[in-house]
């Protein structure tokens, strides 16, 4: 969106007026970013954040990455419990982190992104992390689930 691309444009058209970017939309942002101007994928190695959130998104990700001949490697899942999950997020301080807010959010959590733990864990991707630790024992146990980068 800050560069000005259409689909960044079309994009924030639809966050502006409070509604959902289509998946469409979304998984063209994806290609966007991930592939270069040769059709090929811009770098050996990369990490999505937050991304898909939805079966019908990883559906589309995971043909979109087999049409790049790059399959995923590994699908992180952090693990932490509901009341943490409140207690964080009434902790952040952001004026829409409010308990109806977040209450709502893990309802679209739980109705359409929770159902990716099965979706990735019956392809033999999913790597379950405990959300619970300190800032460098969940980063390293990250890590430790993903591949080594290619070498230079």
């Amino acid at each position: 969106m800050a560069e000005g691309s259409p689909l960044g444009v079309e994009a924030k058209r639809y966050m502006d007026a409070g509604d959902l970017v289509p998946d469409a939309v979304v998984i063209g942002m994806i290609r966007e970013r991930l592939v270069g101007p040769d059709g090929r994928l811009a770098n050996d190695s990369f990490l999505l954040d937050g991304f898909p959130r939805s079966v019908p998104q990883a559906d589309a990700l995971g043909e979109m990455l087999d049409e790049l001949g790059a399959p995923l490697d590994a699908v992180i899942s952090l693990s932490v419990p509901r009341e943490e999950l409140l207690e964080r997020l009434l902790g952040r301080g952001r004026g829409d982190d409010n308990l109806e807010t977040i209450e709502n959010r893990l309802k679209v959590y739980e109705s359409q992104t929770a159902p990716l733990i099965a979706y990735y864990a019956e392809r033999g991707l999913l790597r379950e992390v405990n959300g619970l630790g300190t800032m460098d024992a969940v980063h390293d146990e990250i890590v430790a689930h993903l591949p080594a980068p290619p070498a230079p």
